[in-house]
């Protein structure tokens, strides 16, 4: 499935999201992400400008999450977030969608919520979080297509602080729900190359996991051994 290291790096969002991460948390994080050349950083938005000067001369992109962890926060209040992490140098966004209105079945709201927040960020690549573990099949499927229909590239599993990670029922599901509009990211628990390796080939295009540099240590060491 990988011919080598660099097309495993690229399938992951090594993603840093904890609420105690320090700044020197952060700086590990995006060492670790030049070492193994992943696809972009994950992080709180707060974090983004220093995430950008630390990747500073690299391809390595800044994803900034956006309403996170529960999508909660109002509308306005995620354009802001997102807003504000692009001009800070987030060519990324990870948009957590209002998990209480999708449980309320307000799916207008939850419709207008995401069209918002992706209308006043052009130009970026958008992944909407569904939170699947807290969610009906019905739920997944009628936000996936919201999202979809609203321009985004991505649609994501998981925060990783909801009730579970990522289930491959979870990926068919919403894969089923989206066909070929979007992509999908899995994220949630994924902690070890076998994992992620059974998320790609159940169709996940991105991978989001605080566990890369593991993951790759992992795959380079079994390469050794072959």
């Amino acid at each position: 499935m990988y011919t080598d290291a660099s097309q495993l790096a690229q399938l992951i969002d090594h993603t840093l999201v904890r609420p105690d991460a320090t700044l020197g948390d952060l700086e590990r994080t995006c060492a670790e992400a030049k070492k193994y050349g992943f696809t972009c950083v994950v992080v709180n938005s707060s974090y983004v400008a220093r995430a950008k000067e630390l990747l500073n001369g690299t391809l390595i992109k800044v994803c900034a999450v956006v309403g996170f962890p529960h999508g909660a926060s109002t509308t306005t209040v995620k354009i802001v977030e997102a807003m504000e992490s692009m001009k800070n140098g987030a060519s990324e966004l990870d948009i957590v969608a209002n998990i209480g209105m999708i449980k309320s079945g307000k799916f207008d709201f939850v419709e207008i919520d995401i069209k918002n927040v992706l209308v006043l960020t052009p130009q970026k690549v958008h992944k909407i979080i569904i939170e699947t573990g807290l969610l009906t099949p019905d739920e997944i499927t009628r936000t996936c297509r919201i999202a979809a229909a609203a321009g985004a590239e991505f649609v994501k599993t998981s925060t990783g602080f909801g009730a579970r990670g990522a289930t491959i029922e979870d990926l068919l599901l919403m894969r089923k729900a989206v066909g070929s509009q979007c992509r999908i990211k899995a994220s949630g628990g994924i902690k070890d190359l076998a994992t992620l390796t059974a998320f790609v080939e159940a169709g996940a295009e991105r991978i989001g996991t605080s566990a890369g540099a593991s993951i790759m240590e992992e795959y380079l060491n079994k390469r050794e051994r072959a």
